[in-house]
């Protein structure tokens, strides 16, 4: 088990009754375990992950329209390291990235008002569906951002949001690694201004214009490739809305190279999705692309490199990098009840977009309940059968996942 976490647990737990004490305030408590297993070609032995994350914090009530807001979270490993956590040296094992660790998760300042708010300090920041922007809340230390976000509600049918961030707490942290990382550092630098406008008349429609200027100036979108190769600034439309059981999707974004990029970048992204809601049953069908784009060599296909990238192109986690002649993803789902729960399948086939070469074909499978026993208990069981066509570019995995996770805020 983690030293760190060891020694912070009991600081954390004293502080407790203190925070509670602050009448109209709010105490935060997540304790998540989990259980990963990965089996993937061209690694000697399998991974076994046992991890364990507390985090707590506080909410203090408003007072003139000012709250703040602190929490401190960490990992241990349980049972040993049969896993590559990106920091222990493990690399005969495939990656499982939840290195042990004790941070501050989030501390802000923040100010409501009539028609908006805005926030300064270490925050979560995630943007629509996080495709782009997100706190990749699925791995055990999540993302965060140092700096201060704004939103601006003129009426109920407009948004105006505007962040500045200077540092971005990666779910790599805080450590560095042994030998410098510039594809998972535990903290990356520069100056990155995010503007979002959205519009929604009503249900059937929707209009989310954005415009986000990524300055990331210790990373690379690949070992050999130089540093800030993934500074880009992105501009789209995103179109949604529904009808009656019929909902749908449509987005486009075009990627140029950003503030200090060595490279010339020059990509597309495009996304349709239909959906349909017959009772508890949800049927989902998409395409999605994240084109090859132009330029000289290297990768300079369309890149998110501030997504929530587990929640897109398939579990199993073998696209977090677009490759460099760009991706196409065919997919369809279904959601349900089952067993008091939530069962989940979907199925995904990947081409390249330049060429349309398959990658692989994936399909994911889960189910999620509440326990009613004791409020703020979730499980969650989940896996994903990754089977690939291009063995130079991509190599057959499948992934397990069992977690409890108790939540009180």
């Amino acid at each position: 088990m983690s030293i760190r976490l060891l020694h912070a647990l009991p600081l954390l737990l004293a502080a407790a009754p203190a925070l509670a004490a602050n009448a109209g305030g709010a105490p935060v408590l997540d304790l998540r375990y989990r259980y990963e297993h990965v089996a993937q070609d061209g690694s000697a032995r399998d991974a076994d992950a046992h991890t364990l994350r507390a985090r707590l914090g506080y909410r203090t009530a408003r007072w003139h329209g000012w709250s703040a807001l602190g929490e401190v979270d960490g990992v241990a490993h349980l049972d040993g390291e049969r896993f590559n956590d990106t920091r222990n040296g493990r690399t005969r094992h495939p990656a499982v990235p939840d290195p042990d660790y004790a941070e501050i998760n989030q501390a802000l300042l923040r100010y409501d008002g009539a028609r908006g708010n805005v926030q300064f300090g270490r925050q979560r920041i995630n943007l629509d569906n996080q495709r782009f922007v997100g706190g990749v809340g699925w791995r055990q230390n999540e993302q965060t951002y140092d700096g201060a976000m704004a939103e601006f509600r003129p009426d109920a049918r407009w948004k105006l949001t505007y962040a500045y961030i200077g540092n971005i707490n990666t779910v790599f942290g805080p450590d560095e690694p042994a030998a410098p990382s510039l594809t998972a550092p535990a903290n990356i630098h520069g100056d990155s201004h995010l503007l979002q406008a959205r519009f929604a008349p009503g249900a059937a429609l929707a209009l989310t214009g954005y415009h986000y200027r990524l300055d990331l100036e210790n990373v690379a979108v690949a070992a050999g490739a130089p540093r800030g190769t993934l500074s880009g600034n992105t501009t789209g439309l995103r179109v949604q809305g529904s009808h009656g059981a019929f909902g749908y999707v449509l987005e486009h974004a075009r990627q140029v190279d950003g503030h200090g990029n060595p490279w010339s970048l020059d990509s597309r992204y495009w996304l349709g999705e239909a959906s349909h809601a017959a009772g508890n049953v949800k049927s989902t069908l998409g395409y999605e692309v994240l084109g090859a784009g132009r330029g000289g060599p290297g990768n300079r296909a369309f890149q998110t490199p501030l997504a929530t990238k587990h929640a897109f192109q398939g579990w199993a986690d073998q696209f977090l990098t677009t490759p460099a002649d760009g991706l196409r993803d065919a997919y369809a789902g279904v959601a349900l009840p089952l067993a008091g729960g939530k069962a989940q399948a979907v199925y995904h086939d990947f081409r390249s977009d330049r060429g349309s070469r398959r990658y692989g074909r994936e399909f994911d499978l889960s189910w999620e309940r509440a326990i009613p026993q004791l409020k703020g208990l979730g499980v969650l069981l989940k896996a994903a059968r990754y089977r690939s066509s291009d063995e130079l570019r991509t190599r057959d995995a499948d992934k397990f996942w069992v977690q409890l996770q108790y939540t009180r805020s």
